[in-house]
């Protein structure tokens, strides 16, 4: 944690490389700062000693690594890296399944160790994930209240042996998150941590001794 006026770093060296690198090194340090701050403000919003913030794969072409492990510094969690970590299936997918239990049941055989999250915008599509058992149910892009309907038959719906994480995404903002929290979910995915940022103020100030 910093405050206005803090010296970051110092660095030492000829006036020509230091001033040659000074706008690259200063874009990285603000635009990594800018999302570990963010970040944490959803962290501290959030805090109810249970719900994670966890960030997206909306992140600039080229800084996913960069921009995920920011999220990490600021207190925040990873979602995924790519499509190649985690299965899940959203709503464009739904559309071409018929039986999402045996689609999940035929995934699971040829990828054991990777978990399986569903996205779910209605009731209808949270019992279908229920009955497939998917690892984690997305509540994605919904109101309050039904948001909190479906949560509450998730939790009906769970027994010793199956109890799905639950997830809140979608549109999520500094004042929705905190609302959301209240509700005791695992997770909260938020886009914009990564993708509306804003840059931290740092400035380069040259003294020579």
């Amino acid at each position: 944690p910093i405050k206005r006026g803090d010296k970051v770093l110092e660095i030492t060296g000829p006036a020509c490389a230091i001033l040659s690198g000074e706008r690259t090194a200063l874009n990285f340090l603000q635009y990594m700062s800018g999302i570990a701050t963010l970040t944490n403000k959803f962290v501290t919003f959030t805090n109810n000693g249970r719900t994670k913030v966890y960030d997206t794969r909306k992140t600039t072409p080229g800084y996913r690594e960069l921009a995920k492990y920011a999220v990490r510094c600021g207190g925040g969690a990873n979602h995924r890296m790519g499509l190649y970590d985690k299965a899940l299936i959203k709503d464009n997918h739904l559309k071409f399944v018929k039986d999402l239990t045996a689609e999940i049941s035929e995934f699971r055989k040829k990828y054991k160790n990777i978990s399986v999250e569903v996205e779910c915008e209605n009731i209808k599509q949270v019992k279908q994930a229920l009955d497939s058992k998917a690892d984690i149910i997305m509540l994605d892009n919904t109101a309050f209240e039904n948001t909190k309907k479906m949560i509450d038959l998730i939790r009906k719906s769970s027994r010793k042996e199956y109890k799905p994480e639950i997830e809140i995404s979608g549109g999520v903002n500094l004042k929705t998150a905190k609302k959301f929290a209240r509700l005791d979910v695992d997770r909260i995915s938020i886009g914009m941590i990564t993708h509306s940022s804003s840059a931290l103020d740092v400035t380069l100030e040259i003294t020579i001794k």
